[in-house]
């Protein structure tokens, strides 16, 4: 049986690995855009390498921005709780922000003051996705503000299904180096206006190294750009285009993109 220990425990280890440690499928990515950089971008890359060997080594975070901590679950249906989840998860978050440390960057959006400790109001962000089976498998991703400013949303028309690469594209040029590039970029497709933005986020979580044809079609378009790493040029401006699909109005097209940098940080625990 999952205890209110368990998931709080299990919070606070998933948060410290993915501030402190990027999972093998994303150091893939960035080492092979190394080997076949040139320049300033070669050497951008092998400084993000070395900091992320250095960040995992010694436990601290690759970021000064820890970004805010955004929670996807999956909770099989014949897991019984006897606990509140949102408020375990929340104070393995409040834990997580004291012990590892992580900045505190949750504010009111009108006030900006500080809660100091890494939630508030709807913060964290927690998907809760019941599916079959006993355990429960809980993904964070902390978010920083560099690459979701960056991020855009469009209501596009059904019409209009072939110009969502070029909606992607414009996107990346319009966040040139912002987001510290080389970046990766999660695309929802369909479902509603909100429903888009979460697909977007949640495509983030795949194995970056496999992608269909229609998201090597949009990868290649953006590395077309020569934004490059660090905005300074090159090969690689996106190092993976992940795209999540969802059923929508028979009158609309969402489409939402979610920038992520360099850092496409994530981390996963199972409970049972």
């Amino acid at each position: 049986m999952v205890s209110r220990e368990d998931v709080v425990e299990g919070v606070k280890k998933i948060l410290l690995e993915a501030e402190t440690k990027l999972s093998d499928d994303v150091i893939e990515a960035i080492r092979r855009a190394y080997e076949e950089e040139e320049g300033y971008a070669k050497k951008i890359l092998k400084a993000i390498l070395e900091n992320v060997e250095y960040s995992s080594k010694n436990k601290i975070p690759m970021c000064q921005d820890t970004g805010i901590p955004v929670f996807f679950v999956e909770l099989g249906r014949e897991l019984s709780l006897d606990f509140n989840l949102y408020d375990a998860i929340r104070e393995g978050v409040v834990e997580a922000t004291k012990e590892i440390p992580l900045r505190p960057n949750a504010v009111h959006p009108i006030t900006r003051k500080n809660s100091g400790d890494n939630t508030g109001m709807h913060m964290p962000l927690i998907s809760v996705e019941i599916v079959e089976g006993d355990r429960m498998k809980i993904a964070v991703m902390p978010k920083g503000a560099g690459s979701e400013n960056v991020s855009a949303l469009k209501m596009l028309l059904p019409s209009q299904v072939n110009e969502i690469k070029k909606f992607v594209v414009e996107v990346v040029k319009n966040a040139g180096g912002k987001p510290c590039p080389p970046i990766f970029i999660g695309v929802g497709i369909g479902s509603t206006f909100d429903g888009a933005a979460k697909l977007a986020k949640k495509a983030l979580l795949r194995n970056v190294t496999e992608m269909n044809e229609f998201e090597l079609e949009i990868l290649n378009a953006v590395n077309e750009l020569g934004i490059g790493a660090g905005g300074l040029g090159g090969k690689y401006t996106a190092l993976a285009v992940l795209v999540e699909m969802g059923h929508c109005h028979t009158a609309s097209l969402p489409v939402a993109v979610n920038i992520q940098c360099w850092a496409n940080r994530r981390a996963w625990v199972e409970l049972r």
